[in-house]
């Protein structure tokens, strides 16, 4: 008798709560509907029924329960409803808003001119995955095994023994394309690149690189000089000049820097240094990437007849080259997303 009236009260309650706000209809919800409610408080009374008597209890307690479900769903819908009406009505007369422009990121700009640069040079584009195994990323390129590149200081490995490493150039592209093709072939890729290395204005540990090669009986350095040269009258001013040093690479024999010129004598200032030859250190000549003919162990790794065929290959960094070409100073920029940064490229085509 005592939960039977107990259950009565609480329909009473339930009929009689003032509900005419939103707070008020939260606090309906909390005092009846809640997990510490009156109502669960109720269901938990179950275990004190006898059996005969639980089945009744249940359906009056259910009935309880959709009779303040009901009501709070409804004053619910009557408020939503209310705020919805006091809203003012659009004004379709009204100029539609206009969103602002945004602009492509400079690294895209570049990476864009770069892809029409060499795609008008007969060179098509290919790509390869980011992680890479030990083969595709040194070996098949013709590293020692005791090339720092394999350190842990200068690689992101995931795995070792064996070794699945965060790829350290888009060189390794040009494995897999050796690998499944024969020649002629020219082609060149572009993507991101991972150094274990500290991030200063100078250097990052996520960068780009653009990599291509070609290979075909009878090419020669002469081939790579003038393909560079061309390249480099596109991408900075037909003024550009060019110039090879001497250098290594596990994968090219001969190798050399590659560098342009930085007009440091220009009455304006230093066009590439923005006047301030910080960049040139006074020598008129900046570099932009690494070049050579391709090492004739990196051919017959490929499963290429290093006898026939001869080939060059080059490697470009992006963010050098976008530095060099808009006068950035701090590498960190690119990957700050800062908008007063970016806004400086609105308009230029890529």
């Amino acid at each position: 008798m005592e939960i039977l009236d107990k259950i009565n009260n609480l329909q009473t309650q339930i009929e009689a709560f003032l509900i005419e706000n939103k707070e008020q209809l939260e606090q309906f919800r909390l005092k009846f509907l809640s997990q510490k409610g009156e109502i669960p408080a109720l269901m938990d009374e179950m275990k004190n029924i006898a059996p005969e008597n639980r089945k009744a209890f249940g359906m009056s307690v259910n009935q309880l329960k959709n009779l303040a479900t009901n009501l709070h769903k409804e004053k619910l819908e009557a408020f939503a409803s209310v705020v919805t009406k006091t809203q003012a009505p659009t004004d379709l007369t009204l100029p539609n808003a206009v969103d602002e422009l945004g602009s492509m990121h400079p690294l895209t700009i570049v990476r864009n001119q770069i892809i029409a640069i060499f795609e008008r040079m007969g060179f098509n584009q290919s790509e390869g995955p980011e992680i890479e195994d030990d083969f595709h990323n040194f070996t098949g390129l013709n590293f020692p095994e005791n090339h720092p590149a394999r350190e842990m200081q200068d690689t992101f490995f995931l795995e070792k023994n064996p070794d699945i490493a965060l790829r350290t150039h888009t060189s390794s592209v040009q494995i897999r394309v050796m690998e499944s093709k024969q020649p002629p072939m020219r082609t060149f890729s572009i993507g991101r690149v991972y150094r274990n290395e500290a991030i200063s204005a100078r250097a990052h540990c996520i960068f780009h690189q653009m990599e291509g090669f070609f290979i075909d009986e009878n090419v020669s350095f002469a081939d790579l000089k003038q393909t560079l040269y061309h390249f480099a009258k596109e991408m900075f001013g037909q003024d550009t000049q060019i110039r090879f040093r001497p250098s290594y690479f596990p994968f090219t024999e001969p190798s050399a820097e590659i560098d342009i010129s930085c007009d440091m004598n220009n009455p304006k200032g230093c066009q590439l240094c923005g006047g301030s030859k910080n960049i040139c250190k006074g020598t008129g000549w900046v570099e932009i990437g690494g070049s050579g003919m391709i090492d004739p162990n990196v051919l017959d790794n490929c499963g290429i007849d290093s006898k026939k065929y001869t080939g060059f290959a080059f490697g470009m960094g992006l963010e050098r080259m976008t530095m060099l070409k808009y006068r950035i100073k701090d590498l960190r920029l690119f990957t700050e997303n800062d908008l007063r940064f970016l806004k400086q490229f609105e308009g230029i085509e890529g």
